[in-house]
């Protein structure tokens, strides 16, 4: 093999293979301290785009799984104030056969009046005062959007009645004309067809919050799906990085020694100079 000095052929090979283990050690580092094997582009670019592909949707099923859930406790606060508007019905139907009875008098009737006043004008109270963050959610007639899904067309449409002691056909105007035992018994039919109606809206509300109870399971098994998928193409395997590591290390060390040595080979030349 022929001595020379204006190329160091081993010294150029050992740097480049010095320059090329530091760069892998510098990406096993960066990922063992972030603990993503994605750190940039570079590193794997099909890999990068699929992995932001899965965390735009993992965080859409998140907070669809918070939209349900808020959606559902709104929905469980109109149930609750038509639970206890139905309460109220139970009570105006027990004054209403109370009233029926000929052993009341003209003031017992009057005070059987009194409190069925009270009683509706606290059902048009609970609908007044029945809210969600401001709205109103059964004085008046509402259609609710809920985004279920991280999908535009992904919603849930609950309805609501309006509702109100007129409207149920037990407000001012029918106790006022309670004064006989005839208008009683005909009123037990009226509150009978009210307390009807709030079961049939009690039951319409269940249906809905029970649905998203399967939405919110559902939503939290496609979100750990998805999640699982972007820990195997992004997250780091440690074992096989700290491997990858040590065996970088190694060969860091065994091309510095290999530099230091085709460096050292010139003083070869040197001495057969000076003889």
């Amino acid at each position: 093999m022929a001595l020379s000095v204006a190329t160091n052929i081993g010294a150029l090979a050992a740097s480049k293979a010095a320059s090329s283990v530091n760069s892998s050690m510098e990406t096993s580092m960066s990922r063992l301290s972030t603990g993503k094997r994605i750190n940039s582009a570079a590193d794997d670019s099909a890999g990068l785009a699929i992995a932001s592909r899965l965390t735009s949707e993992a965080r859409g099923l998140d907070m669809a799984a918070r939209n349900a859930a808020d959606a559902q406790a709104m929905i469980n606060t109109i149930e609750s104030s038509h639970s206890e508007i139905q309460n109220i019905l139970q009570r105006m139907r027990e004054l209403a056969v109370q009233g029926a009875n000929d052993t009341n008098g003209t003031d017992d009737r009057t005070n059987i009046r009194t409190e069925l006043t009270e009683l509706h004008e606290e059902i048009d109270a609970i609908a007044t005062q029945t809210k969600w963050a401001g709205q109103d959610l059964i004085s008046s007639a509402s259609t609710f959007k809920f985004q279920t899904g991280d999908e535009e067309d992904e919603q849930l449409t609950v309805a609501t009645t309006a509702i109100a002691a007129s409207s149920l056909s037990v407000g001012s105007t029918e106790v006022g004309s309670l004064t006989t035992s005839g208008s009683f018994t005909a009123f037990i039919t009226t509150v009978n067809n009210a307390i009807s109606s709030i079961a049939s809206y009690r039951a319409e509300y269940g249906a809905n919050s029970n649905r998203l109870d399967h939405v919110m399971a559902n939503l939290a098994t496609n979100s750990e799906s998805v999640k699982a998928s972007l820990g195997r193409i992004e997250d780091t395997d440690y074992a096989a990085e700290t491997t990858e590591l040590a065996k970088s290390q190694i060969l860091q060390q065994a091309a510095t020694s290999m530099l230091a040595q085709a460096n050292a080979s010139k003083q070869t030349i040197l001495s057969l100079i000076q003889g």
